[in-house]
């Protein structure tokens, strides 16, 4: 691997991160944050800004980067800018314990939304705000931001492409890679400046609505008060960050045709026909179960189990309805969407639809197979055949995505009172997702696990953003050999 070229550019990241930490103080000026909020954001802000300029000094000169060079950049990337995220909390004193400050962090830039915070909307207007941008500018992925306005450099972007962006396979959609990145971060702002209008229209303030058009475009589920949507008690509210999580949770390369003319591509994808399907039957079994096991009125079942349903199968992680308190069906149902998770292409996590649908359908093969053995069956993706070799990387990501739970979740139970709440907290990490059931269930959060916990969902958060090979290919002896 060339440190020096992956270095170099992994500076241009904490430059992006300080620019975030000046923007955040300037919003602490604006809303007068105490002394000593506005402080540590400048501080972050210089620090971060100084670490960016040295690194670049220390790494100058030509970039010629290689495949592994990509897995590099964004693998190491992901951890530097994480650790330079969790400046602001520790500076401000909004937290004290630098392991819980880089949890949050890591937490923000994967868009998981889990937290240790206890008393959010106690925080200063500039911390929140930084809060909110971390899942901004995750959401997406950082890296693609820098791809988008590193041309300058001369730099190929195809590596650090292929290696951010999620899924089994990759969408480009111009010959040119920094043209493709750029086409995508301007559909994401368009929905973000779409949400931002449709929850002021719904009723919320400018702080409350940029802050969670932020996190409702990046699928993230940070939001500005303890109770997270529930405070606002409000069915336009509700409405609006369904619509926004539903885009949120699909491709990007789709809403970009949409954009310029081709939205019938919606309706002839056949992973978004799988999206909706699979949301729609999640919607009508939660809402059923609601409305017989526990009585609620059918109005009042439909709106919880929509609002809910909609943000697991994003993994975006609001919460509208304290669903530790759901029937044990509803919650399964919830479990089972966490982990499905969006679209492949989208800013949601899990292990994508595309993926659980392929599973599905080579599983009836094998078993028409089994009845049938001389038969030549193909599996199809719409009109489409999928190449064995996909096949075989879907079925090793499913052994991975599977074996990693479970070894996260035996870490975990060291740390959880029950395995319920250890084996759920791995899931929501590793899905990118913010609450789980348990004790890290929908109305707590993670402040009271151990440090070595933290930890272990801090690892579990990243592979599951990266999607486990970006990562876990650092540590095959085979990479570092020339």
């Amino acid at each position: 691997m060339n440190f020096r070229a992956v270095f170099h550019l992994i500076a241009y990241l904490c430059a992006f991160t300080s620019i975030g930490q000046w923007v955040s103080w300037a919003v602490a000026r604006g809303y007068q944050d105490p002394a000593q909020a506005q402080s540590g954001l400048l501080q972050a802000a210089l620090l971060t800004g100084i670490i960016s300029v040295v690194l670049w000094w220390l790494t100058r000169g030509p970039v010629d980067l290689k495949r592994r060079d990509g897995f590099g950049i964004v693998t190491f990337g992901w951890l530097v800018v994480a650790l330079l995220g969790a400046l602001p909390y520790v500076l401000t004193g909004a937290m004290t314990d630098p392991s819980a400050a880089v949890f949050e962090s890591m937490s923000g830039y994967t868009a998981t939304g889990s937290t240790v915070l206890e008393s959010i909307e106690t925080l200063p207007r500039g911390v929140l705000f930084w809060r909110s941008l971390t899942q901004w500018y995750g959401g997406m992925g950082i890296i693609v931001l820098a791809v988008a306005i590193l041309p300058f450099l001369g730099v190929g972007g195809m590596q650090l492409f292929s290696a951010e962006m999620s899924g089994p396979s990759k969408d480009r959609l111009t010959p040119r890679i920094e043209s493709t990145a750029k086409l995508l971060w301007g559909v994401y702002l368009l929905l973000t400046v779409l949400a931002f209008a449709g929850l002021r229209l719904a009723g919320l303030d400018n702080f409350d609505a940029i802050n969670h058009a932020f996190t409702a475009a990046a699928t993230g589920g940070f939001s500005t008060r303890d109770a997270s949507i529930a405070s606002y008690n409000s069915l336009s509210v509700e409405m609006v960050f369904v619509g926004v999580m539903l885009l949120g949770g699909i491709s990007f390369p789709l809403h970009f045709r949409a954009v310029t003319g081709r939205p019938l591509n919606y309706f002839r994808d056949a992973q978004v026909r799988f999206y909706f399907i699979v949301w729609g039957i999640g919607t009508v079994l939660v809402a059923c179960n609601l409305y017989r096991a526990m009585g609620l009125p059918l109005g009042q079942a439909l709106r919880d189990g929509v609002f809910q349903v909609t943000t697991m199968t994003t993994s975006t992680g609001y919460v509208s309805a304290d669903y530790d308190q759901w029937p044990a069906f509803s919650r399964f149902i919830l479990l089972c969407l966490m982990v499905v998770g969006g679209c492949s292409g989208s800013t949601a996590g899990g292990m994508k639809m595309i993926r659980v649908f392929v599973l599905i359908k080579k599983g009836l093969r094998e078993l028409f197979l089994f009845i049938r053995p001389a038969a030549v069956l193909q599996v199809k993706v719409g009109r489409k055949s999928v190449p064995q070799d996909v096949l075989s990387k879907v079925t090793s990501y499913f052994i991975i995505y599977m074996l990693v739970w479970t070894l996260g979740t035996l870490a975990m139970s060291a740390y959880s009172p029950d395995l319920e709440s250890a084996f759920s907290s791995v899931v929501t990490a590793l899905g990118n997702m913010g609450p789980g059931f348990g004790t890290v269930g929908a109305v707590r959060n993670f402040a009271h696990i151990e440090t070595g916990g933290k930890w272990v969902l801090t690892l579990m958060m990243l592979l599951g953003r990266l999607e486990f090979y970006t990562v876990l290919v650092l540590f095959v002896p085979g990479f570092w050999k020339r």
